[in-house]
């Protein structure tokens, strides 16, 4: 067998063969399941378009009204849970919180009856349900509070709203969640994604697959980039300060948060449409102090860096939303988890279809047939790396 050539990150490689959706990077189009964002952002709704992500069709009005019912009636959390959830520490990040929670699902719920697509069925709705309560109810207790008790006269998006401040909703600003949920729910064969797809490979359960992708979606490279973008816009201060930040990261070579995509080499078309939320969002509520600062920084970053297809993604205008809704800087990206749960489940379903466990290969850099040197004889490594560095200067 021939050596494969290494491309760091697997870049342009295929990892699998998917039907759930569909990215065209030159073109800004993304596509679930053959249907445009931009459609299912107008006409959908979060639970509607998980249906359609994770069985592939969108479903029949008594389809969905089932589908709901059952999400509905699966929020609560099991009182262990909760128990375990008080012990977690205030200044734990929510993403680590969830990551535990989520894996201890699989402890309530561990038969991997993985042919039975009753099983199935019900991994997804407790998933989908629980996860939001799970995120919520850390929120509140974190600070001191009892978590907040699901209603279920209000529907997806409301509620989680609900549930994390303590009252209902404004009608604009739960729609406004709700398509940014669809807006996050799946974008191919991502980091976090790929991380779901691995775990499931080897017929674990489904909780621990979402326990492995929350992981892989915690760094600041996948979903934790939106928290660093309002900390930058923070940094920035004012929009007299743009020309000179971004001239500071282009001569330090710095990565600006929320530019860049490895696919999109035009503005991500959920970028767009996270921006015009924002407005609607501003002109009934008020606007952000940091939004002029980043219609100027995206402009500026347009005039030196669009030659290279560098534009706005998905992560620079979604936490300008977050951030007028009330939500915290640091559930930024377990809210981009609640969404992605629907895009990990399907390609869940989708592994399980022909699954093959992933094993992909290496090329080897190292020493050949080493010695083995007696304790008394070896050098330090760190003595060889310091002795190395010195050297080096």
């Amino acid at each position: 067998m021939s050596i494969c050539e290494y491309k760091p990150g697997l870049e342009n490689i295929p990892a699998t063969q998917s039907s759930i959706s569909f990215v065209d990077g030159q073109q800004g189009i993304l596509e679930y399941r053959g249907i445009n964002i931009e459609e299912l952002g107008q006409y959908s709704s979060f639970l509607e378009t998980s249906y359609l992500l994770i069985w592939g069709g969108l479903p029949t009005e008594e389809e969905l009204a089932e589908f709901e019912h059952e999400i509905r009636y699966h929020r609560r959390l099991k009182y262990r849970i909760r128990d375990m959830m008080k012990c977690f520490p205030e200044s734990g990040h929510p993403m680590d919180a969830l990551q535990a929670c989520a894996a201890a699902l699989g402890l309530f719920y561990s038969r991997r009856a993985l042919d039975n697509p009753a099983y199935i069925r019900a991994a997804v709705v407790r998933l989908l349900a629980k996860i939001p309560t799970m995120v919520a109810a850390f929120q509140l207790m974190r600070k001191g509070n009892d978590p907040v008790q699901p209603r279920d006269d209000l529907d997806y998006s409301a509620n989680f709203l609900y549930m994390l401040n303590e009252r209902e909703p404004d009608p604009l600003a739960a729609r406004i969640f709700d398509i940014c949920l669809i807006l996050h729910a799946e974008h191919t064969i991502n980091a976090s994604t790929f991380s779901a797809m691995v775990t499931a490979s080897t017929l674990t359960d489904p909780y621990a697959v979402v326990a492995s992708a929350v992981g892989t979606l915690a760094g600041p490279l996948h979903g934790g980039a939106n928290e660093e973008v309002i900390e930058m816009l923070e940094e920035i201060g004012s929009v007299d300060n743009v020309h000179a930040y971004l001239d500071s990261c282009l001569e330090r070579k710095a990565k600006i948060m929320g530019f860049g995509h490895r696919v999109y080499k035009v503005k991500d078309p959920r970028a767009t449409i996270l921006q015009d939320l924002a407005e609607q969002l501003f002109e009934k509520f008020g606007r952000d102090e940091y939004y002029d600062i980043a219609v100027a920084l995206e402009q500026a970053v347009a005039e030196k860096l669009g030659h290279k297809g560098i534009y706005p993604n998905v992560d620079f205008y979604s936490g300008l939303v977050y951030r007028k809704m009330g939500i915290p800087t640091d559930l930024f990206t377990p809210v981009f988890a609640i969404a992605r749960v629907a895009g990990w489940l399907a390609h869940w379903k989708e592994q399980l279809a022909e699954n093959r466990i992933f094993r992909p290969t290496q090329i080897y850099t190292g020493a050949r047939n080493a010695p083995y040197i007696p304790s008394e004889k070896r050098q330090s490594t760190q003595d060889k790396d310091l002795l190395a560095g010195l050297i080096a200067e």
